[in-house]
């Protein structure tokens, strides 16, 4: 099933291939030595055909949160992990975790249709059969409701979307929305339409972003088909996840808990997610203006907005109750520095069988484990603790890994070096994000990894598809910023512990993503059928594992943060230029009569009151940090600091362990304290989706810019902070 290379890919990916380096950062040259001899033994022990067995094992019934087979694959693991000389520990909190009682989804006017809301059985997966026992389509922590109103299109709806309706007079108070997925993470949809006066949210995948325009669907191929419906959960993880009833603090046995009504992170609309089968007859009984090019999708019917003479019925009415989320916490003691943890995890919970999501990363964490304990045998032993996770509750809403964070907050802070992530994983190109003071070290691993499709090193095949598909070509491996999403965020952007998320993709789409049909026979036809890719993600996450576990000097370095961070300076810099100049514009355009003829003079607009002009912002506090922290980071070198006496490499260490800290602040983003990261955090309107700087960012966007200037301020504090630790790192290695 690998796709095969075009000649001008080969010809690249020869030519891509990048030296690797006599020493590794944070080592020095002889233990470079030792620990590549230690890797190349990793690469020779890894077994894909491991992840395909455990795999056939986790997926063979579904195991969402509070199911019975759920705890199966808890003990399955443990009892994994166990075998192979860990110390292992299974934690179990209880979140609330509400399941559907009713679900009902009507057309009433003009026609009457009543959704199916179900994913029938495909020929040739017998998993799909198993729909007793099976969660079936919803949105968790959608509110009870029971609401009828005429129906309004509204594209994904993100507030860009709702700025369209408004220059069109079009008005959703009072209405049900139906919205695509895509565009935002999907709790976003339900949050924008109730701050816009909506009743009710129903959300589809449209095929034109994930069903048949895209390919052949299942079971004929791996995409979407008309009857595939994404499950997930709604609650406003932008502005804290983990359980809603003990916010702030571990939902343990005896933790104060809230009643579910007094819960922050519900949806104030209930939503519902449904088919394009189920989709279809919506939008053919909406009338009212053609849809924007921009918002039509791929069905068969012309698309309208509406308001009517669509009227549908949602009603909605959930299971508030309790569910066990298990932890599942496997320990390799560091043989030096026992109190230095490397953690390394991924989830467990499915919203089905999830066999991409997460099996295929939790797979990856288990061989990579399993490989790491036949080295033990040999005689080697990690410096630092290892620490292999396994997390429950994720699917609605990071839940186990959150909870098991903020029962641990104090020991986390003191201890953890570093978190590495995986969630889902596929075949192609290597993609990972994370902490730009690690992208260095990254990059080393990406060269030293090889493709199993082409033999070249994962960096040369990610660099030869940039330069093919982008014309682009990378440096260095660049690492993206992290958002949300997946059980990174409670370790990187709630106490500051520096993090990875990492896994392979590109040449295995499909339209699985939290439906019934992310089974086993899905991803052995579609995804990675022999597992060499995920075989190959054991040997990148493991080396970033055992080299953070092993190193002298933790591998750490400043010239690719310093980039990065002006980067994202200029950008809202440039971002409040750009608002200013086209804020002028329309305002003079309305001052002029002249605003609906230039927007477009095809359609009627309803002209807009003028905007409050942008003030010109003082961005001195930022720039002047982000140019002390350019101005110290080509001073430090990893090669010096590993010369340095045993005891002063330890005291370099513990600073490094604190540096990503250094970008925080206790009290947090503006409504949002649980976020205390003020370089990275899921954008308030994106989820998912990543900001930086986001308090300055958000601020600009959302046009309060008295806001704007006291982030400007505080970030620029923060800047000085991580400056003046960056200064102590410095003060350490130039004495010696």
């Amino acid at each position: 099933m690998l796709t095969r290379l075009t000649p001008l890919l080969v010809a690249f990916l020869c030519t891509c291939v990048p030296a690797h380096a006599q020493s590794l950062m944070g080592f020095t040259d002889e233990a470079s030595q030792d620990e590549r001899r230690i890797e190349a033994e990793l690469d020779s022990l890894v077994r894909p055909g491991n992840l395909d067995e455990w795999m056939q094992y986790m997926t063979a019934r579904p195991h969402h949160v509070g199911s019975p087979y759920d705890k199966k694959v808890v003990d399955y693991m443990a009892e994994k992990f166990r075998s192979w000389g860990y110390e292992v520990e299974v934690e179990r909190f209880d979140v609330l975790f509400p399941t559907p009682k009713l679900r009902k989804l009507e057309l009433l006017e003009p026609t009457t249709y009543t959704a199916l809301l179900e994913e029938p059985p495909v020929e040739g997966d017998p998993s799909t059969q198993q729909t007793d026992e099976a969660l079936p389509p919803y949105n968790a922590f959608s509110i009870d409701g029971d609401v009828t109103a005429e129906l309004v299109f509204v594209n994904y709806g993100v507030p860009a979307d709702y700025e369209e309706l408004d220059k069109r007079g079009i008005s959703v108070e009072g209405k049900i929305v139906l919205a695509k997925y895509q565009g935002s993470w999907r709790g976003i949809k339900p949050k924008v339409a109730a701050e816009h006066g909506a009743i009710g949210c129903i959300l589809y995948s449209d095929p034109e972003d994930d069903g048949y325009y895209q390919g052949e669907t299942y079971p004929d191929g791996a995409f979407k088909n008309e009857y595939g419906v994404q499950r997930g959960a709604v609650m406003d993880l932008p502005a804290q996840p983990g359980d809603p009833l003990t916010p702030g603090y571990g939902a343990t046995e005896d933790a104060e808990r809230l009643d579910y009504t007094e819960a922050e992170g519900l949806t104030k609309i209930p939503v519902l997610p449904i088919s394009y089968h189920d989709a279809l007859p919506l939008l053919k009984a909406l009338s009212g203006p053609v849809a924007p090019a921009g918002w039509r999708g791929a069905l068969p019917v012309t698309y309208h907005i509406g308001p009517g003479p669509a009227r549908v019925h949602l009603q909605l009415e959930f299971n508030w109750e309790l569910a066990p989320a298990y932890d599942v916490i496997a320990t390799l003691d560091g043989s030096e520095y026992p109190d230095e943890w490397v953690l390394r995890g991924n989830h467990h919970d499915a919203w089905v069988h999830g066999a991409n999501d997460p099996i295929s990363g939790m797979v990856a964490v288990m061989e990579e484990a399993r490989v790491v304990s036949e080295l033990v045998k040999t005689g080697w032993r990690p410096k630092r603790t290892i620490k292999y996770c396994a997390w429950g509750a994720e699917e609605p809403g990071l839940l186990g890994s959150t909870e098991w964070v903020e029962t641990h907050a104090d020991e986390l802070r003191e201890k953890a070096v570093a978190y590495i992530n995986t969630d889902g994983t596929g075949r192609g190109f290597l993609g990972a994000g994370g902490s730009h003071t690690l992208e260095k070290f990254f990059g080393e691993i990406a060269g030293d990894v090889e493709d199993p499709q082409t033999g070249v090193s994962v960096f040369a095949r990610a660099n030869a598809e940039s330069q093919v598909s982008d014309g682009k070509k990378l440096e260095h491996f660049e690492l993206s910023a992290l958002g949300s999403g997946s059980d990174y965020s409670p370790f990187f952007q709630h106490l500051g512990i520096a993090a990875f998320n990492m896994g392979f993709g590109g040449e295995s789409s499909g339209g699985e993503y939290h439906t019934m049909y992310d089974s086993y026979a899905h991803y052995k036809r579609f995804k990675d059928p022999d597992f060499s890719y995920g075989a190959a993600l054991v040997r990148v996450a493991g080396r970033t594992t055992l080299r953070l576990a092993d190193a002298e000097v933790l591998p750490f370095e400043f010239e690719r943060m310093a980039a990065t961070l002006k980067t994202y300076g200029k950008e809202v810099m440039e971002l409040a230029d750009n608002m200013r100049e086209q804020t002028a514009q329309e305002n003079k355009l309305i001052a002029e009569g002249t605003y609906e003829l230039a927007a477009d003079p095809t359609e009627s607009f309803v002209t807009p009151e003028p905007k409050e002009e942008v003030p010109y912002l003082n961005f001195a506090p930022l720039q002047n940090g982000l140019d002390r922290i350019e101005s110290l980071a080509g001073k430090y070198s990893t090669a010096e600091a590993v010369k340095l006496p045993p005891a002063e490499r330890e005291r370099l260490n513990d600073l490094f362990i604190d540096l990503e800290r250094q970008l925080t602040r206790e009290e947090g983003l503006p409504r949002r304290p649980w976020f205390v990261h003020h370089v990275y955090a899921p954008g308030y309107y994106t989820g998912y989706g990543v900001k930086t700087l986001p308090g300055v960012r958000e601020a600009i966007e959302q046009r309060n810019f008295t806001e704007a200037q006291q982030q400007i301020d505080r970030l620029g504090e923060v800047l000085n902070t991580y400056a003046e630790h960056m200064q102590r790192i410095l003060g350490l290695v130039a004495t010696k």
